[in-house]
């Protein structure tokens, strides 16, 4: 009975800031409908949110898959941004761990766990795009979808960019010609992404990348700026020297870097492979130079270079 008095106590201490009376909202509590599972997820939001462009059957597998990958990338965004937060945890009885001052290393791990659990999820379900469509219903169905392309995930693009500094994600052979301090702005001009949507011959941006650009641009250069120091490389440089000898905490890292980096765009590269090769010169969805944009071996792109041995590098994505 005691519990239940200082449960009642705690109420009107919570519910009298808002001027109103415990009473009131327990008659609330009262006249209130039980929460069903299909009302707590909005499943009938949630599953009419598919529309397919075309009548291929198979369309309606693209456009979901599509939609859970982008799910997937929230709850990656949602561990960055903890870590990214400086580690401040509360638990279910409201104690806060950590503190905005110093960033917990083993709640480093745990959310760098989350994020490598995440990717074996979606490196794992890819095969629902490379073996769950017929060849002959995506080439034609994927007609009606452009100029749009996954190239276009601003969530992905948001996960790039809040995983390391930003000069990492310049293809490697740009990467050589920068000179220290060189402005955010400039930097951000020539991630390896823009390069995979431009003609080879003119340089020109797809209209695919114009229109995110337009959509995004500003947003993700800000969101850029905002890492500048506060991405997950500048919050490792935080820790204390023990716990950046850690070598739990540098292959968890590691790991990551090698979900997103290698396992990942490999994925999209076996897909590519059996879908558009068959069809002479067809170009990735929206007119990517898909060939020279996934590859991870041309882009030799790390998050932490800087873990890796010499052999390590000079072999990446071999």
């Amino acid at each position: 009975m005691d519990d239940f008095d200082d449960k009642i106590k705690s109420l009107q201490t919570k519910y009298k800031l808002t001027g109103q009376s415990t009473s009131s909202y327990l008659e609330g509590l009262l006249l209130s409908n039980y929460v069903g599972y299909w009302d707590y997820i909005q499943l009938e939001t949630l599953l009419s949110l598919q529309r397919p462009k075309t009548d291929f059957p198979d369309e309606q597998i693209f456009i979901t898959y599509h939609q859970i990958t982008e799910l997937y990338f929230k709850l990656c965004l949602h561990e960055l941004n903890q870590i990214r937060c400086n580690g401040v945890d509360i638990s279910a009885d409201g104690e806060v761990k950590g503190s905005f001052e110093e960033l917990d290393p083993d709640f480093f791990k745990v959310r760098l766990k989350r994020l490598i659990t995440y990717f074996d999820c979606l490196i794992d379900s890819f095969s629902v795009m490379i073996d769950g469509m017929e060849q002959s219903q995506f080439t034609k169905f994927r007609m009606a979808l452009l100029p749009a392309s996954g190239f276009q995930s601003y969530q992905y693009r948001c996960i790039e960019i809040a995983s390391t500094d930003l000069v990492q994600l310049v293809s490697h052979t740009e990467r050589e010609k920068l000179y220290p301090y060189i402005p955010q702005e400039e930097v951000f001009d020539l991630l390896y992404w823009k390069k995979g949507a431009k003609d080879d011959k003119t340089g020109k941006k797809t209209y695919t990348l114009e229109q995110f650009e337009k959509k995004y641009g500003a947003e993700l250069l800000a969101f850029s700026k905002q890492c500048t120091s506060n991405n997950l490389w500048q919050k490792f440089q935080t820790l204390d020297k023990e716990s950046k000898v850690d070598e739990e905490l540098k292959s968890l890292l590691k790991q990551y870097d090698q979900k997103v980096n290698f396992q990942w765009p490999m994925m999209h590269l076996k897909s590519a492979a059996k879908y558009l090769t068959q069809k002479k010169g067809a170009q990735g969805t929206g007119g990517t130079n898909w060939k020279k944009y996934l590859p991870p071996r041309f882009q030799k792109r790390l998050f932490y270079p800087d873990l890796y041995s010499k052999e390590e590098l000079e072999n990446w994505g071999g």
